[in-house]
């Protein structure tokens, strides 16, 4: 069963019995306020997800992703939620720091 733990939201936990979803539907879909300027189009990067652990259990890189890539604007450890899916397995991700809400309140 897929599995997202958010280290820096108090290690929240979302448990799908779903595979093969992105990452950000898993998240909003559990109730949790996360960030897509763009709404989830992959013209941005401010869903961007910080990978802990877990990497290997999403989908491929996207084109998208790709080119904030090579624009030196997704870091190897990171990812587009709108554009990851989960497939399988835990993936324990962090909230970047610019892209945190002011009106939610995170852990370390």
């Amino acid at each position: 069963m897929p599995r997202i733990v958010i280290q820096n939201l108090f290690n929240r936990e979302i448990n799908s019995k779903a595979t093969d979803r992105k990452v950000i539907e898993l998240i909003h879909e559990n109730g949790i306020d996360w960030m897509h300027a763009c709404g989830k189009k992959g013209r941005c990067t401010t869903c961007k997800i910080i990978l802990v652990e877990g990497g290997e259990n999403l989908s491929p890189h996207t084109p998208a992703e790709e080119k904030f890539a090579n624009q030196g604007r997704l870091k190897p450890n990171e990812r587009l939620s709108c554009q990851a899916t989960l497939c399988k397995g835990e993936l324990i991700v962090r909230v970047a720091e610019i892209n945190k809400f002011p009106h939610l309140d995170y852990s370390k």
